[in-house]
């Protein structure tokens, strides 16, 4: 189905990653208080979870981010990066790498 003129997309794991399928999928970020970075506790958590992730989002059905996203998001966590790279509007095709690679907005 063709909808305003865009082509319809098909649900798959290469659309989800590359960001043309939307709405109906989004990814799951944590955000960390920039207070607590510092944290011990807080760096193993973020630390396992980022390292777990594509193994653990396949064993409950979710589809894991490319191996370039987990890789900028650990990046931006060693950096101290605070903030989103969505804008607030919906953006079909924006890919989680771009987002990660956006300067963050409070």
């Amino acid at each position: 189905m063709e909808k305003a003129g865009k082509p319809a997309v098909s649900p798959s794991v290469d659309t989800v990653k590359n960001g043309s399928y939307q709405p109906l999928s989004r990814p799951i970020f944590i955000y960390v208080n920039a207070k607590s970075v510092d944290k011990p506790e807080v760096k193993e958590f973020v630390d396992f979870y980022l390292n777990q992730a594509p193994k653990l989002t396949k064993a409950v059905k979710y589809v894991p981010l490319p191996d370039k996203a987990y890789a900028l998001a650990k990046s931006n966590f060693a950096k101290k990066k605070t903030g989103t790279g969505f804008g607030g509007e919906p953006e079909v095709g924006v890919s989680v790498e771009e987002l990660l690679q956006r300067e963050g907005k409070h």
